[in-house]
Order: structure tokens, then sequence, then C-alpha cells
């Protein structure tokens, strides 16, 4: 094994991400709602029908990835691999607790994924080829196992508002600060001192884990990070055999959403090819941590104009805010994935009505009919709340 992959993989042996867990129940409890399990499918696969039979592969499964696709999706068959026997042994124990006979557990390399001699509709790779020596290697080894019109739903790192992280990691090069627990635990204490002004203070405010032992050392004292600008994910896509599906939430990155559809160049950034409306909204943005994204093998990427026979399907993890509305607003639309605070939709009450009457099976000619509203503008609301991550389109029957 090359020397930056046994670092890794010792790496994640001592200090296992994420932190595990021992119960799965609340991820239970969520997926019990139908739409959620439709509304993930659709991301992935718009114009598909609804599959339950699924072959899909968890890459780099870490503590409990696996674990809760086996749960949530329990008439498919879900292969997990990773190169941590630790992670490894957290992903069985949580499989031996549900009883998840969905899950297969393999110790194995994504550059050596083609072992399986298998081939898979699905494929999940969130924050791992970022710290693959190769990375190249790694997406095209995956490449090689997915089916035709099969998706890939990746994660990997973004450079601008990991400034902060990559100056403290070389703060601790510099001071050749170990994983240690002792070493961690003073690490710790100096992020606590840091100026105010620091860049990787916010980064620290938001996030969820970073005083975890396992997440600190992830972020700061990892042996091989890289990221990737929007232009150098598209080159990457590119040089691999792939190519770009979606953002997972795409709202940040256009020209219509948010305070970026409010400037004096939002008529100008909506104009450029999606790739360079992707590339300024991360610039004008400035703090995007990770990009998350579906992907195609080249050439099949699908597309689609949104149409009166698509159903739209709400988001179960958005809300609708009722008071301290804008003027003219019923409600506010928020999604809480979101991390910019300016993605917010404020709806009227003609837009509050065809909303209500998005239950997931309607088609948007139905809701037209039955709210009575002009047509073209409830086609343009739905665009609008697509965008804004607010819905997915089921567009099979198109």
């Amino acid at each position: 094994m090359p020397t930056a992959s046994a670092d890794v993989r010792d790496f994640y042996e001592r200090l296992p991400y994420p932190a595990p867990v021992n119960s799965l129940d609340e991820h239970r409890e969520l997926y019990k709602n139908p739409l959620r399990r439709r509304a993930m499918f659709h991301l992935m696969f718009p114009a598909a029908p609804p599959a339950a039979h699924q072959e899909i592969l968890v890459a780099g499964c870490g503590t409990s990835q696996a674990a809760r696709y086996a749960l949530r999706e329990p008439e498919s068959r879900i292969t997990a691999i990773d190169i941590s026997e630790t992670s490894l042994r957290h992903t069985s124990d949580l499989r031996d607790k549900y009883r998840l006979q969905n899950l297969d557990l393999h110790r194995l390399a994504i550059e050596d994924v083609r072992d399986l001699d298998r081939k898979f509709d699905q494929i999940i790779c969130t924050g791992v080829l970022h710290h693959l020596p190769d990375p190249d290697l790694g997406l095209r080894a995956l490449g090689d196992v997915l089916r035709p019109n099969g998706a890939m739903h990746l994660m990997v790192y973004a450079p601008y508002g990991r400034a902060g992280i990559y100056m403290m990691q070389e703060y601790c090069r510099l001071l050749g600060i170990t994983p240690s627990s002792a070493e961690l635990r003073d690490l710790a204490g100096a992020l606590n001192a840091l100026p105010s002004t620091h860049p990787i203070v916010e980064v620290i405010r938001r996030a969820r884990d970073f005083h975890d032992a396992g997440a600190l050392a992830d972020a700061l004292l990892h042996p091989v990070d890289r990221a990737y600008s929007v232009p150098q994910l598209f080159d990457w896509l590119g040089r691999c055999g792939m190519s770009f599906g979606r953002w997972i939430y795409q709202a940040p990155y256009l020209a219509q959403c948010g305070t970026l559809a409010k400037t004096t160049h939002a008529a100008r950034l909506a104009s450029l090819p999606a790739p360079q409306q992707y590339a300024a909204a991360e610039l004008f943005r400035g703090s995007m941590v990770t990009h998350a994204f579906i992907a195609y093998r080249a050439g099949e990427s699908p597309s689609f104009t949104i149409s009166a026979n698509m159903i739209p399907i709400p988001l179960p993890w958005t809300v609708c805010v009722r008071e301290h509305q804008p003027p003219g607003s019923v409600a506010v639309l928020i999604n809480r994935a979101h991390t910019f605070t300016d993605l917010v939709l404020p709806i009227n009450a003609a837009q509050d009505r065809l909303l209500s009457l998005a239950d997931g099976n309607r088609t948007l000619a139905q809701i037209i009919q039955m709210s009575r509203e002009d047509g073209q503008r409830a086609l343009d609301f739905f665009e609008q709340l697509w965008r804004y991550d607010q819905v997915v389109f089921d567009a099979s029957r198109a």
C-alpha cells in the first residue's frame, strides 16, 4: 500500500470519523415519511420512475453512513466499503442492532472497488475522494462500477470557505502537532483563544462537531487533504469520464436566488453558461466549505424543462414561517439545510394556495386547474420553488 494510503488508513483506525453512534432511531423515524425517500430518489433520478430494488454502494462509509442507507432503503442492497477496520466495526454493530440484512461490508479501498465485480445504480461517496492520494484514480474506479444511467452523490471540499482551516493546518505542521489525545485537547484550547477575526472562527461556529476529537483531527491534522473550486471540479469530472448533474442544494449557486438576485449583476450572471455562473457564485459567496452534487457517466446527465405533467414533491425538511413576514407576503419558505441566511423565499397568498395543493401526487396541470391560477405564472412559481430547493420534480411522466 502506498505510504499516503497507509497514513490515511492508520489515521482513521485511531480516529474514526464521524463520531460513532449507537442509535439510528431518529433517522428511522424521519424516513417513515415516504416523501423523504421519493424526494431523495428524484433528486438523483428526476426522469426515472421510482425504483425500490436498487444496488447502492457507499464508498468510504465511515462509522454509520451505510447503516443509515440500509435502514431507509430496506428493499435495496447496500454495499459498504472502507479502509478502516474500526469504522467497519462500528457499522457492523449498527447492522446487528437493527438487523440490516440488506447491508454488506467490505474492507476495501475505493481504488480497488472493481474487485467487488459488481455494478451499482447509486454510488454515495461524500467527504472521501478529497482524502485520496489520487482522487482521479478513485473517481474513475467508481465510474467503472456505475451502471448505465446510474447516479453518484459526491461531496468534496471547496477551497475559499476553508481558507482558515488551511491556515490552521499549516500552523499545526509548523508546531509538529500530532493527533494524540493530549495534543488535541491543547489544540482545542488554542482554537478558543483565536482572534474573533480569524477566518476559521466562523467555520467553527457553524460546524456541529468541530470540538469532537475525531472531527478536529479530520479537519486540521489529516495527512491528505485537497479542495476543488467550481472550475476545478468540472475539469476533474470531465477528465474522469463523468458529467455534472446538479448541486444537492442549488440555490447558493444560482443568480436567481437570494442576495445575488438583487445585485446589479444578477442579469449578467444569469446569462453566463451554467458552470461559469456557479463559479461566480462561489466567488461572490466566499464561504462555501464543501461542494455536494450529483454526477453521471459522461453524456448521461439528465435535463428537463419544467412542464405541466411533472409532479412537484415538497421537500419535507423545509419550513414555512408565517410570523413576521415581509410586506405583501403571507409566509416565508426556508430550507433548513441552507447555510446562507439570504436564501429565504417570501410567498404571497396566491402562491401559498398553489403550494398547499402540492402533495407529491398531483401534477402541475392538476394543481393549476384546482387553483384556477394563471398557468404560466404557476409554472414560474414552481420553477422558483425548485431553484430555492423547496421542491424536486418527478419528471417520469414527462
